[in-house]
């Protein structure tokens, strides 16, 4: 009987459906897209297409395309260790005859996008044999259309998409997951099922947007239980809150001071979008401004010529 991980629960419709069809899936070698905002569970998915597979006994290895070029090229092609001399296999060598995932694949380095795709195209000269999988939070049709993401690459992923919803729009399976996350972080023998939250505190998680989806849910329950504070209490929500309105680093804080003001705003609202997935919703929420300004930005950032926003869907 197969084993279904807590992230991929749901009664929803279009939960059953992506499960379904990664079922189906599991038993071919054709390459899956995974689409589904972040915290969604797309990685999870991807582990319960190999654990489902002909290859579940094979290795399963996993990039994240969000690192640095450099990082990202590495560890799918292997390097060679400064200080030890030793080379180590990338993750396509290492993973023969088992999985690899490319996680947020959107991000991958424009140029090396192309050479990818070529040295997917000649994995057999090598025999070498990988089921492929890549995770996105983007429309990469749209990037393509856009000149963003190589259409070769993309044709590889394409036939088969997979599509995890929102946590915010499954409202069964987000009260189903929050009993779940009580009765694990309280250490609980009984069933989730028969866990009892107060009906105001499951409105204000029913009503919460959860942008990180269940891994937030996840940290803001574990962290209430953990510092015995209420789920009516509004700070237990500042967990992802805090978190990203943190999420220029030490670099990024130092040259924002070298900037102009309005420089320095466009590259606040930049990485707002791109950390909430190009939600504007979400962004303006974080940037504490009014969705109609955040748009207004927008437009003049995008008559300015600024790539990134005349790129933006």
């Amino acid at each position: 009987m197969e084993t279904i991980r807590v992230e991929l629960f749901g009664t929803d419709a279009r939960v059953e459906k992506a499960l379904g069809q990664a079922r189906n899936l599991s038993v071919s070698k054709a390459a899956v897209l995974v689409v589904g905002e972040n915290g969604v569970g797309k990685r999870t998915l991807g582990r319960y297409i190999h654990e489902n597979s002909g290859r579940a006994n094979k290795p399963f290895e996993l990039v994240d395309c969000s690192l640095s070029a450099q990082e990202v090229e590495n560890k799918i092609l292997g390097h060679r260790d400064n200080l030890t001399g030793r080379f180590n296999k990338g993750i396509l060598e290492a993973a023969n005859k088992g999985t690899v995932v490319f996680a947020n694949i959107d991000c991958l380095d424009e140029e090396f996008q192309k050479r990818l795709h070529k040295i997917i195209n000649e994995l057999e000269d090598y025999d070498i044999d990988v089921r492929l999988i890549a995770t996105t939070t983007k429309n990469l049709s749209k990037l393509v259309g856009a000149g963003r993401f190589y259409r070769g690459l993309y044709t590889i992923f394409s036939n088969n998409s997979v599509v995890i919803p929102a946590l915010r729009e499954r409202q069964e399976d987000l009260q189903r997951l929050a009993r779940h996350f009580m009765a694990e972080a309280s250490g609980s023998s009984i069933d989730s099922e028969s866990v009892e939250i107060d009906s105001v505190a499951m409105d204000r998680i029913t009503s919460h947007y959860w942008a990180n989806n269940i891994h937030e849910l996840k940290q803001v329950i574990s962290s209430s239980v953990n510092n015995n504070s209420s789920l009516l209490d509004e700070s237990a929500y500042e967990v992802n809150d805090k978190k990203t309105v943190n999420f220029m680093n030490d670099d990024d804080s130092e040259g924002v001071r070298l900037m102009s003001l309005k420089d320095a705003e466009k590259l606040l609202i930049k990485k707002a979008l791109i950390h909430t997935s190009e939600n504007r919703t979400q962004a303006a929420k974080i940037l504490g401004v009014s969705i109609r300004t955040l748009r207004n930005k927008i437009n003049e950032y995008r008559t300015d010529g600024a790539s990134y926003f005349v790129n933006l869907r």
